[in-house]
């Protein structure tokens, strides 16, 4: 059993004010692999401290300085990757060998994306040739409180960290208390790369407690929040008496439109993006709308891409997919995939129960509906697991008014050859993202959303300028 019990607040590992133990628990095996302490309002208020105390030393450091740490950071991260992967392989299911490859590769490309942008951007610049006195400068925000989920940790430890150390901002980071330990081993980091004390905290704790002590505390200028809606909510309202700025990352129901003319893989390729991390992710292409000419092709070769999918315990290596994170969400899928067999929709692939060769952990099937329709629960909230939503469409406008009819707004997805449709797909679709053709976004591209998927972008040079200030000065005396 692995004991973490303790914070890293002020460049120290300390002890939290008051015992509150809380279990890990390694979703392959339902059993404990770690124990950490829930923190308390002193803990945050010791940690809040500390950051408020470094922030004018670590703004007044030259960006290059910063710069420099953070380079300092990706070489110890590359250092301890199988550390990494081990913790979020036993804390929140990632298979082993996707641990390795996509949970950790995914925060050093994001840091290495920062020293990019950071190294091209004007913190301090002239407005124009029109006003030769007019200076603008970028500072940080202040001190950031930083809440991040359990579905991609260091994924979005690195996104918030990273854009904070280098605009100046001073941070606490509350890590989900379901994935913590990928997060103590990034705080180890951190000080071996050797930040100033105080510019980098950690406090472990829920959302009800450290998470909303954070976000209404008067000496918090910043909130970056990952998570569900629900929560980034919650969290405006707490955060709006001290009109702190908040950023929110949250759910999504992402649409994958097919026309007829999509590529021979445009299907499958679906279906396994819909099942990466156990349909754990809220770029999730969930909802797959097809044009009715191939639709019932489509169908079928999902059901078969679902159907050779395997499921297997996270510390395995090979090509699986693992668990779902926990009892609650395990559950929460099991209540939809019930629901959407009662509302109508035909099943296809996958479908309630454990896999057959599992009595225990919290596993869930590859499962496909077909003839889902726009009113369906399962057609409107985000499940979070590997199961996927199949609609029918006929025309381009029906697909758009489909597709566009949520109250999410993150990620929508376009497969066609037709080079002028697929763009104009890209200029209507109301999300913060959209993928074509299976081609990734470019490194440093923003992430986030619209609609209820959240506010502000992460990543690159957009994820930076979230956490900085823009001051206006007029009269500059040319140096």
């Amino acid at each position: 059993m692995i004991e973490k019990r303790n914070f890293y607040i002020n460049g120290q590992w300390v002890a939290p004010s008051q015992p509150n133990d809380h279990p890990v628990i390694d979703p392959s095996t339902e059993e404990p692999c770690a124990v950490i302490s829930l923190g308390g309002q002193a803990d945050t208020d010791a940690a809040v401290a500390a950051a408020k105390a470094a922030l004018p030393g670590w703004m007044a450091t030259p960006v290059e300085e910063r710069i420099a740490l953070v380079e300092k950071l990706i070489d110890v991260y590359k250092s301890r990757g199988e550390d990494l992967a081990q913790a979020m392989t036993s804390e929140m299911g990632a298979p082993i060998d996707m641990a390795r490859t996509q949970q950790v590769g995914a925060g050093i490309g994001h840091l290495k994306n920062f020293v990019r942008a950071a190294k091209a951007f004007q913190f301090d610049r002239p407005l124009g040739d029109h006003a030769p006195n007019d200076r603008i400068i970028y500072e940080a925000v202040g001190v950031a409180a930083l809440i991040t989920p359990w579905n991609w940790p260091m994924n979005q430890v690195t996104l918030k960290v990273g854009a904070a150390a280098i605009a100046g901002c001073t941070m606490v980071l509350k890590p989900s208390e379901e994935s913590p330990l990928n997060a103590m081993v990034f705080a180890e980091m951190i000080d071996e790369a050797g930040f100033p004390a105080g510019v980098f905290n950690l406090v472990n704790g829920d959302g009800v407690g450290v998470g909303n002590q954070l976000t209404g505390h008067p000496d918090v200028d910043m909130v970056s929040f990952t998570g569900s809606t629900r929560a980034g909510i919650a969290i405006s309202k707490n955060a709006a008496d001290t009109l702190k700025k908040v950023h929110l990352e949250l759910g999504g129901k992402g649409a994958n439109v097919i026309f007829a003319d999509a590529d021979d893989k445009a299907v499958k390729r679906g279906v396994l993006h819909m099942m990466n991390n156990t349909g754990q992710s809220c770029n999730a292409p969930s909802r797959m709308l097809v044009q009715s000419e191939i639709y019932d092709q489509a169908v079928e070769i999902a059901a078969e891409t679902a159907n050779k999918l395997t499921v297997g315990n996270a510390h395995e290596e090979g090509r699986h997919i693992g668990p779902v994170v926990n009892k609650t969400q395990w559950d929460k899928i099991q209540g939809l995939i019930e629901k959407g067999i009662a509302e109508g929709a035909r099943l296809v692939a996958g479908g309630p129960g454990l896999p057959e060769q599992f009595n225990k952990g919290f596993y869930v099937r590859p499962t496909v509906f077909a003839d889902v329709t726009p009113d369906m629960t399962i057609a409107r909230e985000e499940i979070f697991g590997p199961v996927l939503s199949i609609m029918k469409f006929d025309s381009e406008e029906d697909a758009i008014a489909i597709a566009n009819d949520t109250e999410y707004g993150l990620t929508n997805y376009v497969q066609t050859q037709d080079g002028a449709r697929a763009n104009r797909m890209a200029r209507v679709l109301r999300s913060g993202m959209v993928e074509m053709n299976g081609q990734s976004r470019g490194a440093g591209s923003p992430f986030g959303g619209m609609k209820k998927s959240g506010n502000g972008r992460e990543g690159g040079v957009f994820g930076l300028e979230d956490f900085l200030e823009v001051k206006a000065v007029s009269g500059w005396t040319p140096e």
